[in-house]
């Protein structure tokens, strides 16, 4: 009895794979089918699974961006970041629609002189205004290996991921006048251009050319994603019925929000949320709300 029980729990949970599985499935060559090369075409080239993309000088770069563009989901990439001196030089992985109203959701990577740590900056625009950011600096070397960098987003809330670990949240408090993301569909989008009169120290290190062409390495999209279709996809990505929004999603579990807490205690190195004096102590109102 305990064998057949067994074997159909087995059953059930392949079951369930399979049907998740078979409308979201990403095949091996995703990205040279996802993602097309939109800047720098003879800096950047896509093959197979893989996206890399070089800068050259203070006046070139290169970008990419998805086919498709998503209204919730979970989108990740797996990076390995320009290494030695990155001073001035950001490479991106985020979400964003289009226009002056657009909506995104950011993982800027900011480099750094050889020997110092990157900088992992996340920001959150809402109908065209950010000023959300929050900056780490990661607990590995981010230039010596592949990592997984993933943003997690639905209709509750948007999670930050880093190798699995939760870095970040921003919960959904539309009702209570805080913008939210939700309804314009946005695209995957990386690209890698200089930017030494701010990313590192606040433009004080600029970039240094003689050891250019700087190279990102991209692999592995991932888009377990809803497709956006239009204003029709606002109610049917939104659905209850979708894998996203199931209650289990509405939250971090306690084992989450721990590694989360351990890491934001570490190495947290900017928080919108306490910058009063950016703000003229007038804090925007989800500083207030929990987001955990």
């Amino acid at each position: 009895m305990e064998g057949n029980m067994k074997a159909i729990f087995l059953a059930l949970v392949i079951s369930v794979i399979l049907a998740f599985d078979h409308s979201l499935q990403v095949n091996a060559n995703a990205l040279a089918k996802s993602m097309v090369i939109t800047w720098g075409k003879g800096y950047a080239s896509i093959h197979g699974d893989e996206l890399e993309l070089k800068l050259l000088d203070k006046n070139s770069g290169s970008a990419a961006k998805s086919k498709a563009a998503f209204l919730f989901g979970s989108i990740e990439m797996l990076i390995k970041l320009v290494p030695g001196n990155s001073a001035g030089i950001v490479t991106t992985f985020y979400l964003s629609s289009t226009g002056a109203n657009h909506d995104e959701i950011d993982f800027e990577f900011l480099g750094n002189v050889t020997g110092q740590p990157y900088t992992i900056h996340t920001n959150v625009y809402c109908q065209g205004k950010g000023n959300r950011e929050e900056q780490f600096v990661p607990w590995y070397d981010p230039t010596a290996a592949f990592h997984n960098y993933t943003i997690h987003w639905n209709p509750t809330a948007i999670v930050w991921y880093v190798d699995g670990i939760a870095i970040r949240t921003f919960r959904n408090y539309e009702s209570q006048g805080v913008p939210y993301p939700n309804k314009q569909g946005m695209r995957v989008y990386t690209s890698l251009w200089n930017a030494d009169d701010w990313a590192t120290r606040g433009g004080r290190d600029k970039a240094d050319w003689s050891h250019a062409p700087f190279t990102a390495h991209y692999r592995r999209f991932r888009a377990r994603a809803c497709k956006w279709n239009g204003p029709v996809s606002i109610n049917q990505c939104a659905s209850p019925k979708n894998w996203y929004t199931s209650p289990v999603y509405n939250k971090l579990s306690n084992a989450k929000k721990g590694q989360m807490d351990w890491y934001r205690n570490k190495s947290m190195i900017y928080a919108y949320c306490k910058d009063t004096k950016r703000f003229n102590g007038v804090m925007p109102k989800e500083c207030s709300l929990p987001q955990f």
